[in-house]
């Protein structure tokens, strides 16, 4: 296997074969960045949500999408025009993975894409002794967006990673990264499966003491129909919603979605309303 990957796979200590898989796709997640990097896509977006939280701020969770927004708004916007750069730096690495755009719909101000690739391929270029079973038409897949038409008041930084290669990185910064997720605990229509990793996350954002881009969020309220553009928006406000939200969620369910993306469960057991009402409370002052 080539040094560089494996360099890449010292970090890791994967139990299963599930744990394996996980460590192959963020493996691959930071050599789409590099490619995406290298082909200038961060001149004109910036990368935000879980895994941005993850690679560059430690969350402790396995994050599965790539996650990114235009800077400024800008609905001619061409993914595909990246394609080309980003399939020969996956390949350079010895990896079959294929890249499509998904069909946009009518009105749409997101563009997504796949990458694709057969999982037991990859699991045998990174784990060469590794015999568990995996079906042989198993794939890979990690999906991608970029959000063309973004709402305003986002704050962005740079920074840089070494692997696969050295390279420059444009993403939220963490007021702003911490204003999505709330914009997502409190409107996220989760429909019969509740996104428990948002809770985790959210809880995640409290540990660190984030602040939060209030300008950004109530941008975000604005454009999901929540809040009127020409009331003011105080801190206050954002946790009464948050609060509202905390009262109707299924916590049996939400507990259920985020199990399979992290090692330790014992935290879980405390998921009530009462226990976000309290933390949010506490922490968000």
């Amino acid at each position: 296997m080539d040094s560089i990957l494996t360099q890449m796979l010292k970090k890791y200590n994967p139990q299963n074969t599930e744990e394996k898989k996980n460590a192959i796709k963020e493996i691959i997640q930071e050599i789409v960045l590099c490619g995406l990097s290298r082909a200038g896509f961060f001149k004109k977006a910036a990368f935000y949500g879980g895994t941005a939280l993850r690679i560059f701020y430690g969350l402790d969770r396995f994050s599965e999408d790539l996650d990114f927004s235009l800077m400024t708004q800008d609905s001619d916007f061409s993914l595909a025009d990246y394609f080309p750069i980003l399939e020969k730096e996956i390949a350079s690495y010895g990896m079959n993975l294929t890249i499509s755009e998904k069909e946009k719909s009518v009105d749409s101000g997101i563009r997504s894409a796949f990458l694709k690739g057969n999982t037991k391929e990859h699991i045998l270029l990174f784990y060469a002794d590794y015999n568990a079973g995996v079906a042989g038409s198993e794939l890979i897949k990690i999906k991608f967006e970029v959000d063309v038409l973004p709402p305003a008041g986002a704050a962005f930084e740079h920074k840089y990673r070494l692997l696969p290669a050295p390279y420059e990185i444009n993403l939220y910064d963490m007021p702003s990264l911490f204003a999505g997720k709330l914009h997502a605990v409190i409107c996220r229509a989760w429909k019969s499966r509740v996104k428990g990793r948002d809770l985790y996350d959210y809880i995640f954002y409290l540990q660190q003491g984030a602040s939060i881009n209030l300008p950004h969020l109530k941008a975000r309220l604005v454009e999901s129909g929540v809040w009127d553009d020409e009331k003011q928006f105080l801190l206050e406000d954002a946790k009464r919603l948050l609060y509202e939200r905390f009262e109707v969620i299924d916590y049996a369910s939400a507990k259920d979605d985020v199990r399979p993306f992290i090692k330790n469960h014992d935290s879980l057991e405390l998921w009530s309303a009462d226990f976000f009402k309290q933390i949010t409370e506490q922490m968000l002052k």
